[in-house]
């Protein structure tokens, strides 16, 4: 595990005093903002390339022809 270090102004020190008034102490509260802040970052990323994906011209054209092919499968 390492140790950060780092300037917090007002706010953050009224935001940590807050988040610790609890049982939780300051050093949890900042462990969970990280992976809080990554995993919104991880979720802009996944979001990002569906995006892509789903707007991917050749893409959507094989999945059309793909669904057309299917049509004559259907039972009824």
């Amino acid at each position: 595990m390492s140790t950060i270090t780092f300037r917090a102004d007002d706010d953050v020190n009224a935001a940590l005093a807050d988040l610790t008034s609890g049982d939780r102490d300051r050093s949890q509260v900042i462990r969970e903002a990280i992976l809080a802040a990554w995993q919104t970052r991880q979720a802009e990323r996944l979001r990002a390339e569906a995006e892509a994906v789903a707007a991917d011209e050749d893409d959507l054209a094989e999945a059309r022809s793909v669904l057309a092919d299917m049509e004559s499968l259907r039972a009824w």
